[in-house]
């Protein structure tokens, strides 16, 4: 046991102790009621202003639209913390002092790339399973207006805001033509997309010259 705790408590394994932590105590208090299961999931499915953008589209193109944000990074954390920990258990800790911190540094990092790709793989299925629980959108919401949310917009990534008379929608949108529309654009919903539970857009003087 002394061992167990000298190990996760030991750099680089400390770092994904910390994340790891965070995220059980979130899910302890979201079982007490304490805080909003939903609360957190504007970050992968927002407004997209600023960096929040960026992340949404690298988890669009993982797969993983839907899937409320405290999943990806419990999983996450946890990848991260179990190949720190036998990497800390069976390598670093053997080493002299003066290389531990360095090549801790760059375990630490190195770790995302193969705890981004086993989250993407265990968590795709889950999110094919959300999108079919979504509810569908009303069919009368083909042909209204909307306001492109996100940094860009291709055939698979894209949102944009409906003004629906109250908070507003954020839908999903996909264009084939990457790069053409950008935040702020006015665009308009022409088909729904039922695979990608998204619609197909084009541009609001497209639209009105056909």
């Amino acid at each position: 046991m002394i061992a167990f705790l000298q190990t996760v408590l030991t750099f680089p394994t400390l770092i994904y102790s910390i994340l790891l932590t965070v995220c059980v105590l979130y899910w302890l208090l979201a079982a007490t009621g304490l805080v909003d299961l939903d609360g957190p999931d504007h970050v992968f499915g927002g407004d997209g202003d600023g960096d929040l953008g960026a992340v949404a589209a690298i988890v669009s193109k993982l797969g993983l639209s839907g899937v409320p944000v405290m999943i990806v990074l419990t999983v996450l954390s946890f990848c991260g913390w179990l190949g720190t920990y036998f990497v800390q258990l069976l390598l670093l800790q053997h080493l002299p002092a003066g290389l531990r911190i360095p090549i801790g540094i760059a375990v630490a990092v190195g770790m995302l790339i193969p705890g981004v790709i086993v989250t993407s793989l265990l968590l795709r299925p889950l999110s094919r399973v959300l999108l079919r629980l979504r509810p569908p959108q009303e069919p009368s919401i083909l042909g209204r207006t909307a306001i492109v949310s996100t940094p860009s917009v291709d055939a698979g990534y894209g949102q944009a805001t409906v003004d629906d008379g109250g908070a507003g929608l954020v839908l999903q949108i996909r264009c084939q033509d990457a790069g053409r529309f950008k935040r702020g654009d006015r665009v308009v919903l022409i088909e729904y997309l039922d695979k990608q539970h998204a619609y197909r857009v084009i541009s609001e003087e497209q639209f009105q010259s056909l």
